[in-house]
């Protein structure tokens, strides 16, 4: 015998929520894989100057959304199946999945709150140095400018501050400031922008999926209860 009444509308909307979650799921894993081969990411991040890459902890924060976007899809779809079936093995899978996935999503969130600024703060250091060897280090200068012509020419940026002046070593390797502008903006500032954009997208996909969840977990354990209910009668 299937649930009746307020459970039956629970029943669909739970359908309802685990399509929309599913299709999020489908979003984020979209996402994800744009942001891991984004041009601008890619042409900074891939860089090596001296042996030593450059630092990768943005990525982590993407292969964990792209692990969890994988994840939403499956979860979704059992979601779906379960409240279709009325299965309370299946939600209660459902359930027990989403349990999980939030906790990695609450873990994931405290993560990235503490290191919203280590991103930006890595590659600034990391263009620092080959400034820096670029003006003082003959060594060096021939690996340094190749990695500054890669910052300067994919951000449109030169130099370390709008306060100090760029050092004519460096100077020759920028590109012409835009229409308007008397010269580029600094690395710094287009490096801050450019990893806060990204964070800040993907904090707001965090948010959503947090909400969708929290939701999907009430309506699953009503409706198992509900068909618990009903096969007692």
């Amino acid at each position: 015998m299937g649930v009746e009444g307020f459970p039956k509308c629970i029943k669909y909307l739970l359908f309802f929520c685990n399509f929309i979650f599913w299709l999020s799921g489908g979003v984020i894993l979209g996402v994800a894989l744009w942001l891991r081969h984004d041009e601008q990411t890619s042409n900074l991040l891939m860089l090596q100057f001296e042996g030593n890459p450059a630092p990768t902890t943005f990525y982590v924060s993407v292969y964990i959304l792209i692990a969890v976007g994988a994840l939403m899809m499956l979860v979704g779809f059992l979601g779906c199946y379960g409240a279709i079936q009325e299965s309370q093995c299946l939600l209660g899978t459902f359930f027990a999945c989403l349990t999980i996935l939030f906790a990695g999503e609450v873990a994931a969130g405290i993560w990235g709150f503490i290191n919203r600024d280590t991103i930006s703060k890595e590659l600034i250091t990391f263009y620092d140095a080959a400034y820096d060897k670029a003006i003082s280090d003959p060594k060096s200068k021939q690996a340094a400018t190749s990695v500054l012509k890669v910052f300067h020419k994919t951000l449109d940026c030169c130099g370390k501050s709008d306060y100090l002046d760029v050092h004519k070593e460096v100077s020759d390797l920028c590109q012409k400031p835009s229409a308007g502008l008397d010269k580029p903006a600094n690395c710094h500032t287009r490096l801050q922008e450019l990893f806060f954009n990204k964070v800040f997208l993907i904090g707001v996909s965090a948010v959503v999926v947090t909400v969708i969840m929290i939701f999907e977990m009430i309506f699953s354990m009503v409706l198992c209860c509900a068909i618990h209910n009903s096969q007692s009668y």
